[in-house]
């Protein structure tokens, strides 16, 4: 590993006392800290983001093994300083709106198809939908809940300074920073940060671009594995926890190792740790395919838009799409799947640099027959396609199992001939078949969409699929890029089945009682989203968007413009 991403050594317990010790002393100075302050505040960590921005790009094509100068380096700019930039934007924006009239900007309000409220919040300015045309995002709330309740901590604040420990994500270079950004704006804590060893390279770039909230004492940030993770979590200076990584890890902070004991204190409910933690923890995401007069060059987009589901971040995505579901006897299903393959193929195989990965390749694909396999390389494992599997069997390890690893697995449910029936099928095997509730995608050509009863059937299915992020003929990732809507597992889950997680984080409107995200696109977008692995200019794109984020420089426009017409 080159001096580039050299990983900092893990924090002694010391200094882990030292860090949390500045942070309890600061807590309720910044739970108190003026609106023009903390707008101070985030303006000096977006500058500090710009100056680190190509840097951190940098080592983390250098971790990852992606050469500079090719698509794929574009990942690593959406992914790190553009999505961190854009989330401090909005909230900069918010935070002033709120100093001005009390509470944040929203779209229109109205109602989802079992009566509860929709707030519309994506386009809210014309230059965003000038950049993303045609996409819309929406949030829905939970029974009873009402748009008014958003900015709850600026209204009433529910505390007079708390400690948040962030346990980092190891994959996306951005979330570690944009969870802080979240806890620190949305909800008024000061910040305990423990990079994740993955990815500890970034550590260095966040202290660097962060420098002035280190210095008030409102952030710090450590490094180290479980063993500096297990410590912090009982420290007593820390009041909550937010982590985005594993169940398994979250299970082991709430309940302990697995074993006789774990199950006993799971079946009396009593936690180990008697502290609120939220998190985002995975999922095996579906990617349903609604039946309809498909053309040939329609068959390939849309298998062009999954692959890139998987394709991205070499597939070390816990909302990548992992299950594709097709209609059963559907007559598009081989051209679909061979269309699929012919994608991979213009994509080099990627560095599988998440640990792990070979061990859950081989238990995914193990015994399994028809196997599409593209790509090789050092260190690669193939984009991998594992049709076929029985949905009638409940004891399929594809169903349970995050494959955090390059594949996707496909089954068949429902009508090929009645788009109605499909959905109502495919629905409800999400819901009694696969592990999690983070995001899943549909995708339905428009002139399937376009019937009154269809398009009835597609918003019921909205609202019956138990995940906090839905795309609509677009990956729901692109909830985190557009940066106005929430992200996080649909609400429900408890700590004795966690599922993916409780909390949503970005939200930079800071609604309150939040079920779901959802994001719609065109079913052929144009121009190309930039996650399809054909994308030929991503990484021009994303670097001039990441900028023009920065200033807002309409100077910047036309070649940010011309970058996306060119992919």
């Amino acid at each position: 590993m080159s001096a580039a991403v050299e990983i900092p050594k893990p924090t002694d317990h010391r200094r882990l006392d030292e860090a949390a010790g500045r942070l309890r002393q600061a807590a309720r100075n910044f739970a108190q800290l003026p609106i023009a302050e903390k707008t101070s505040l985030a303006r000096s960590m977006l500058e500090g983001q710009v100056k680190v921005a190509e840097r951190s790009v940098h080592a983390s094509c250098a971790a990852k093994g992606i050469p500079l100068g090719t698509p794929a380096e574009g990942e690593e700019w959406l992914g790190g300083p553009y999505l961190n930039i854009r989330i401090l934007q909005l909230n900069i924006e918010s935070l002033r709106q709120i100093e001005k009239t009390g509470t944040t900007r929203i779209g229109a309000v109205d109602r989802t198809i079992d009566g509860r409220e929709r707030v519309q919040l994506f386009p809210l300015s014309t230059l965003d939908g000038m950049l993303f045309p045609k996409i819309t995002g929406e949030v829905h709330l939970q029974a009873g809940a009402t748009a008014g309740e958003r900015a709850r901590f600026y209204k009433k604040p529910d505390h007079d300074g708390r400690v948040a420990l962030v346990l980092g994500a190891g994959n996306q270079n951005a979330l570690p920073s944009t969870d802080v950004i979240s806890k620190m704006f949305n909800e008024g804590k000061v910040c305990l940060l423990k990079v994740n060893p993955v990815n500890g390279y970034v550590g260095p770039f966040i202290e660097e671009a962060f420098a002035e909230p280190i210095r008030r004492g409102f952030l710090a940030v450590v490094y180290g594995g479980g063993d500096e993770g297990a410590y912090l979590c009982k420290h007593p200076a820390v009041d909550e926890i937010h982590i985005t990584g594993s169940d398994k890890t979250h299970d082991t902070i709430v309940w302990g190792p697995p074993g006789p004991e774990r199950a006993e204190r799971m079946a009396r409910n009593r936690p180990l740790l008697d502290k609120e933690i939220t998190g985002e923890l995975g999922n095996v995401s579906p990617v349903l395919v609604v039946p309809g007069p498909y053309s040939k060059e329609d068959v390939a987009h849309a298998a062009e838009n999954i692959a890139g589901h998987m394709i991205n971040n070499a597939s070390f995505n816990c909302n990548a799409g992992k299950i594709l579901i097709t209609p059963e006897r559907w007559d598009k299903r081989d051209e679909l799947l061979a269309d699929m393959g012919r994608a991979f193929e213009g994509v080099p195989a990627r560095r599988a640099y998440y640990p792990g990965a070979a061990q859950r390749y081989a238990a995914l694909t193990e015994g399994r027959s028809g196997l599409t396999k593209v790509g090789s390389g050092e260190g690669a494992l193939p984009w991998t396609i594992v049709p076929g599997l029985d949905p009638g069997n409940a004891a399929d390890k594809a169903w349970t199992t995050e494959p955090f690893c390059s594949l996707i697995s496909e089954t068949s449910v429902g009508s090929s001939s009645d788009p109605i029936e499909y959905l109502e099928r495919a629905v409800a095997f999400t819901s009694e078949r696969l592990w999690g509730t983070l995001s899943a995608t549909i995708l339905i050509h428009p002139e399937t969409a376009a019937d009154p009863k269809v398009a009835e059937a597609l918003e019921r299915a909205v609202v019956e699929l138990e995940y906090g992020a839905v795309g609509i003929n677009i990956w729901p990732a692109a909830l985190a890029v557009i940066g106005l809507t929430p992200w996080g597992a649909h609400p429900g889950s408890t700590l004795t089945d966690i599922q993916s997680g409780r909390g949503f984080v970005l939200n930079t409107q800071k609604l309150e009682h939040i079920e779901k995200a959802v994001v719609r696109a065109p079913f052929r977008a144009f121009p190309k989203l930039p996650y399809f692995p054909n994308h030929k200019t991503l990484h021009t794109l994303a670097r001039r968007i990441t900028y023009f984020e920065a200033s807002r420089s309409l100077f910047r426009l036309p070649g940010l413009i011309t970058a996306g017409l060119r992919a």
